[in-house]
């Protein structure tokens, strides 16, 4: 089922968009893959950035829910699922689009580490085949081997990403004695914060340095693309903020 799915029509797209490309490089191939399933998921990538900015703007109220119901977890909770019901948020819209991820990742793992064979029986008789394949990006990273330089900016542009992302936590309010007023949600989703924005892009910058390039290629290319759409969907948080009545 995952071959027939995912790692066929992902091996027959290489194919093809190889003998597309300026001497029949693969590493062209994989960015323009890349943006093409970038672009057909463009629709639950927007949501899930515009559902991240929506929280952004709810942050106030919700501030306000965690303070007005302190002492009681439970109608926290229920009135917390009443805001995002009420504003047509959902906070784990960002799963499935990881999920869809997963499996594209893997068809390129394991593309690059088998090796593309063009006379292999699977390939659609309708696919065009280059002559040969160059088995790297521009003539100059071997995609078939872990490379440092790519999986740095993997990390770099996770934390990117991640960064503009991020809902801000609440500042913690001072007592009258001088100390800050902190509590168990404050401090759960400030730690969560910093791990998000510092351990895991790091985490994900050593994962592909342990797999070929390939892998470190899509991810770039696919942080940037999500980092252009972040800020384009920024630069419309006005019209979001009037739908939601909400003053920033």
């Amino acid at each position: 089922m995952y071959n027939t799915l995912v790692y066929y029509p992902i091996y027959n797209a290489l194919v093809f968009l190889t003998a597309l490309m300026p001497g029949n490089d693969i590493g062209l191939a994989v960015v323009v893959l890349t943006l093409l399933v970038k672009t057909i998921l463009a629709p639950l990538s927007h949501k899930t950035i515009s559902t991240q900015k929506k929280m952004k703007d709810l942050e106030p109220l919700i501030a306000e829910i965690k303070e007005t119901h302190k002492k009681d977890r439970e109608a926290q909770a229920v009135k917390m699922m009443e805001l995002y019901k009420e504003h047509r948020v959902n906070p784990f819209s960002g799963i499935v689009l990881m999920f869809i991820q997963i499996p594209i990742i893997l068809a390129l793992f394991f593309v690059f580490q088998s090796k593309i064979d063009l006379a292999a029986d699977f390939i659609y008789s309708f696919v065009m085949k280059p002559a040969t394949i160059g088995m790297s990006f521009l003539g100059l990273i071997d995609l078939t081997q872990k490379n440092l330089l790519l999986a740095v900016l993997v990390g770099f542009t996770q934390f990117i990403q991640v960064k503009y992302s991020l809902p801000p936590t609440v500042k913690k309010e001072k007592k009258k004695d001088g100390e800050e007023d902190s509590s168990f949600g404050s401090d759960f989703a400030e730690g969560m914060n910093f791990q998000m924005k510092y351990v895991l892009p790091i985490f994900i910058g050593f994962v592909a340095y342990g797999l070929s390039a390939v892998v470190s290629l899509y991810w770039i290319v696919n942080n940037v693309f999500t980092i252009i759409h972040e800020f384009y969907v920024r630069n419309k948080a006005g019209k979001i903020a009037d739908e939601l009545d909400i003053s920033r």
